[in-house]
């Protein structure tokens, strides 16, 4: 793929995830026009429309539903709408599904793939659109995702507008779903009523993840939001008052890695009292030292030791993380409680030409 048919597909990717990132207002007239014309393809008469704030206060209003398996048995407006969205991407799919080669070049990977498809996956699918889910009561609930539907539609977007694909007789559906990409948030249809929520009015990222140091990564009108630290959502605490005493009642061992780091470790380790017992270069990580801590017996739930190193890897930001690894008591080592934690023998450990 040449290089400007490269950068129109990375223009292509960045419109939509602006879109995926939106906090202007939603535009209600085009998303109820867009909703109801699907419905009409369902077989349906247009619903009535319920926006809220966010999808937290959609739950008031939408049923726990029922298993899935017992769900595609049904007719429900629910079901054909996912049978139409289900069977709209099986046809795009085909139409866009002969061998790379044909056109773009012998042995060139799939641009359209790694220039638009997989990032938005990775980051307004998985980054952005699983922590708010994950912070729902959502089982059983069958959910549209209007904007975080984002990485999807631009994939197909990008093979029409840069690909060459026509897709004749799917562009009136496709249009329909990307007219709700770009208009409102999350969307659950019911028999005569439809419930939509606005989008949020604040996103925050870093590098490509949620991310926020000063209060919550993704916030709505109505005060529901989700922290994040790097990427990982975490508790509000996390964020705002991280303590020695809440990060040791943490189980959540990512959670207390995010907790330590929004801290500092250095202020953690005054803070919670932990003593040195030990310090060693690393032989996995020229230039870094390990620092083996004891842990109070309070601190995390047993009597064990915290192993502090430092990341072989540069962070995206050009820093190396320090992180801490929790190990055994009876160690006394540093490099023998790195080895444990590769699960090597320190020797061999030793013998490392640099670990990540």
């Amino acid at each position: 793929m040449s290089v400007p048919r490269r950068l129109e597909a990375a223009d292509i990717r960045d419109e939509w995830l602006g879109w995926a990132l939106s906090t202007l207002p939603a535009d209600q007239t085009a998303a109820e026009a867009a909703i109801s014309e699907l419905y009409e393809r369902a077989g349906r008469p247009a619903p009535r429309f319920l926006w809220v704030d966010s999808p937290n206060a959609a739950m008031e209003f939408v049923p726990a539903g029922i298993p899935m398996r017992e769900f595609v048995k049904t007719l429900s407006i629910a079901s054909r709408l996912a049978t139409l969205g289900s069977e709209l991407r099986e046809a795009l799919d085909r139409r866009v599904g002969h061998p790379w080669a044909l056109s773009w070049g012998q042995g060139e990977p799939d641009p359209l793939d790694a220039e638009v498809r997989d990032p938005l996956r990775d980051f307004v699918r998985d980054g952005v659109c699983t922590p708010l889910r994950l912070a729902l009561p959502l089982a059983e609930r069958l959910t549209w995702y209007g904007q975080h539907d984002a990485y999807w539609i631009a994939h197909y977007d990008a093979w029409r507008r840069i690909g060459g694909r026509t897709f004749r007789g799917l562009n009136g559906q496709l249009d329909l779903w990307a007219t709700l990409a770009r208009s409102c948030g999350w969307w659950w249809p019911m028999e005569e009523l439809c419930v939509v929520s606005l989008r949020p009015v604040s996103v925050r990222t870093e590098e490509q993840r949620l991310h926020s140091e000063q209060g919550p990564a993704v916030a709505y009108a109505d005060g529901w939001s989700v922290h994040a630290w790097r990427g990982t959502r975490v508790p509000w605490w996390v964020i705002a008052d991280p303590t020695p005493d809440r990060i040791a009642q943490e189980p959540n061992i990512e959670v207390r890695r995010c907790a330590i780091e929004r801290l500092g470790w250095e202020a953690y380790i005054e803070q919670a009292g932990l003593r040195l017992v030990a310090t060693a270069r690393d032989p996995g990580n020229p230039g870094f030292d390990l620092l083996l801590y004891d842990l109070p017996d309070t601190v995390w739930g047993r009597r064990a030791r915290v192993l502090l190193a430092t990341n072989g890897s540069v962070e995206r930001d050009g820093r190396r993380r320090r992180y801490g690894l929790g190990v055994p008591g009876h160690l006394d080592d540093p490099v023998a409680a790195a080895a444990w934690t590769y699960g090597l023998s320190t020797d061999h450990y030793a013998q490392l030409a640099r670990r990540t």
